[in-house]
């Protein structure tokens, strides 16, 4: 799930704005081979706390090795400084990993990205203009079906999104009932016609996973993707509410301006983003997986082509195309990278690389209003 539609330059589900609180930021440290430089992006880490952000946490690897940055802390009332191992909520990281797999359903003859929804979840795209007899799964992966998009709801977002989360955090939410909750909306557009993120397609993409394979799609990615690459930091939480150690503290303003009270939401219930962004992971493991994804390690070469082949994502970024799961980015140096990011209550995640997998980039703010990580994107690719 993204909390905020955290692709950069579109739009976003909520204003985030920055506050006065600073913290004291920790100097990067390098491991491996010598050389490289990433003055600045830790600068740009730096930036991001002195804009309000309690923590950053950036890991970046190239040729020349390996290299961990920390700003801020991890724990407001403790003073612990953010930490490499340290694992987090990833949000809508999560989408990378259910593209992954339903990649390799169709690699293995199981389905067609083609097939329809109505093929594999029959009766259960439908109403108020809704049909998922026109809407094919590649749709539901680049968020081309024109499905209506869960966290928009008002009903939802009232509780999910707004002050009475306190009350509702550790709430169970289920993917057929926020399917059913957009059910009762419009389409955005028709099928095929326009883009536009929405949560509800990676709800269904889970639905499909289970129903081909009899289980979970938490346990089809931890099959496929977490164990044969020895990911042994990621999980698929469910309706856990508690977080694996190590890991630090994360914060929330719950979406309101830029002097509203800051909350310790680490522990909820993940069940209000499921497939579309419940995962936990840390910065190796995330850039362990992208590394794999971008080189073949995951899918056979005609997957990972339909995988990269994208389309335009709006006006509001035009460097930025989006493909099955994965989006790519032009960036202000003419680099282009590829990756997701992602955002849930308390947290803001990226994971980025360069298209041979050759430097990869992983970083989360454990905070979910101050700043822009971009920023720190742009300073490790093009700085």
């Amino acid at each position: 799930m993204q909390v905020r539609k955290a692709l950069p330059a579109a739009a976003v589900a909520a204003a985030l704005a920055a506050t006065a609180f600073t913290a004291p930021a920790t100097a990067g440290e390098r491991t491996g081979r010598p050389g490289g430089d990433h003055r600045q992006t830790q600068a740009a880490a730096d930036a991001l706390v002195r804009a309000g952000a309690p923590g950053v946490l950036a890991q970046a690897q190239d040729r020349h090795g390996t290299w961990n940055g920390t700003a801020g802390v991890a724990d407001r009332t403790t003073g612990r400084p953010r930490l490499p191992q340290d694992r987090y909520r990833v949000g809508s990281i999560t989408k990378p990993f259910v593209a992954t797999v339903l990649l390799q359903l169709e690699a293995e003859g199981r389905l067609d990205i083609d097939d329809t929804v109505e093929r594999w979840l029959p009766g259960v795209v439908r109403g108020n203009g809704h049909d998922g007899r026109k809407i094919t799964l590649r749709r539901l992966l680049n968020h081309t079906s024109g499905i209506y998009d869960v966290t928009s709801d008002p009903g939802y977002r009232e509780k999910v999104f707004g002050p009475a989360f306190l009350q509702h955090r550790y709430d169970t939410w289920t993917p057929r009932r926020m399917v059913a909750i957009a059910m009762t909306h419009r389409p955005d557009f028709a099928p095929g016609t326009d883009w536009s993120y929405s949560n509800t397609n990676y709800l269904l993409a889970g639905m499909v996973i289970e129903k081909v394979t009899g289980r979970p799609y938490g346990k089809e990615v931890e099959r496929r993707i977490i164990k044969p690459l020895k990911l042994r930091a990621t999980s698929i939480p469910g309706t856990d509410v508690t977080m694996p150690e190590p890991s630090g503290r994360a914060y929330s303003k719950l979406f309101a301006g830029p002097d509203a009270a800051i909350h310790d939401l680490t522990e909820l219930n993940p069940s209000i983003a499921g497939p579309a962004g419940e995962m936990i992971s840390n910065s190796a493991d995330l850039r362990r997986f992208v590394r794999a994804l971008m080189t073949g390690g995951l899918l056979p070469q005609k997957q990972l082509k339909e995988m990269t082949t994208t389309v335009p994502i709006g006006k509001d970024a035009p460097n930025a195309r989006y493909g099955l799961g994965l989006m790519v980015q032009k960036l202000s140096c003419g680099k282009e990278v590829w990756g997701h990011n992602g955002g849930i209550h308390g947290s803001t995640s990226d994971m980025v690389s360069t298209r041979d997998g050759g430097h990869t980039l992983a970083l989360n703010v454990n905070g979910d209003w101050a700043g822009d990580t971009q920023a720190v994107v742009e300073a490790e690719f093009c700085g």
